[in-house]
């Protein structure tokens, strides 16, 4: 959430069907629309149950104060329903967007995780961290209840960070079979957040069309690559590699195999829906976050909301 579709003003409706259906928890994500923190403060006035959590705030396009201080008023707002979950983000976000280097996000990432803990119960930080320096910051107004962290991760090195030193690990763009893998190199009896893409519908051509352009505009990212050949997809993904270098964009999206698109993308009736989401459970995802994408019948409320109960636990 906040769903594209629908205004931010007019949410209300979606988080109380989201609540009275069975979920637990509603997360928010950030790269060219709504921020992060500001649309989960305007749903914790209307959900006295729902935990809310951030699908991840960027390290690198924020102070690390600024950050501390967004957390600790959200944890205020919901206490006890609250988790900040961070990353490193992408070049694209970073740097062409903001105008910020992107640099050492694995470093940048671990100082940030550093820097919270400390910062959000409530201690005095002046120190040196190896991307950036803190001089006397304190926190003015320190939450009740200290917000759990987790980490966004890819692979093997931010995936051990994670287990070492986070109260969490989010996964992204990885199929059920995958999860085994990555929970390999997490190591820790943790919280296991995934962001799992969800095209509620059962017309193929238009999850084919729609998975492969999201796919193609992630998957060509280097830190998704290097992820995917990780997870020995080199053969599969390869020959969308070589027409996206080549500068041929459609050639790309034809080349994704079918089976990729029903590995990353869950697709077909509700029942075919939820069967895919509880292969994740079932792997080890003990926070299944359903990223819905649009259907060619969510232009209506009445379309969406039945898109919403197609992967509700319900």
């Amino acid at each position: 959430m906040p769903l594209d579709s629908v205004a931010l003003h007019r949410h209300r409706e979606v988080i109380e069907a989201v609540a009275e259906l069975g979920f637990t928890d509603v997360w928010s994500a950030e790269t060219a629309g709504s921020d992060a923190f500001g649309p989960l403060a305007l749903f914790s006035t209307w959900s006295s149950s729902l935990r809310f959590g951030t699908a991840v705030v960027p390290v690198q396009t924020r102070g690390p104060a600024l950050i501390a201080m967004s957390a600790a008023t959200l944890a205020d707002a919901a206490p006890g329903r609250f988790a900040l979950g961070i990353g490193a983000s992408s070049p694209a976000i970073v740097e062409s967007w903001n105008g910020i280097p992107f640099e050492q996000p694995y470093q940048r990432v671990r100082d940030t995780l550093r820097f919270l803990r400390r910062a959000l119960a409530g201690e005095k930080i002046d120190e040196k961290f190896e991307t950036f320096t803190v001089r006397g910051f304190r926190l003015a107004r320190v939450p009740e209840v200290t917000p759990p962290i987790l980490l966004a991760a890819l692979r093997p090195g931010m995936l051990r960070l994670a287990g070492q030193e986070a109260d969490g690990v989010i996964l992204n763009w990885l199929a059920a079979t995958d999860v085994p893998t990555a929970l390999a190199e997490v190591g820790a009896d943790t919280e296991v957040a995934a962001r799992i893409f969800v095209c509620p519908t059962t017309d193929r051509g238009y999850v084919g069309a729609l998975g492969r352009r999201l796919i193609s505009s992630y998957l060509t990212v280097p830190a998704y690559r290097a992820q995917h050949e990780w997870l020995g997809r080199g053969d599969a993904l390869g020959p969308m590699w070589d027409a996206w270098s080549a500068g041929e964009r459609a050639a790309a999206n034809a080349a994704i195999p079918d089976e990729v698109v029903d590995a990353l993308i869950v697709h077909g009736t509700p029942d075919e829906c939820r069967a895919h989401l509880r292969a994740y459970a079932d792997a080890g995802v003990t926070t299944p976050i359903a990223a819905l994408l649009p259907t060619p019948d969510m232009t209506t409320p009445e379309g969406l909301l039945a898109a919403v109960r197609a992967v509700s636990p319900a």
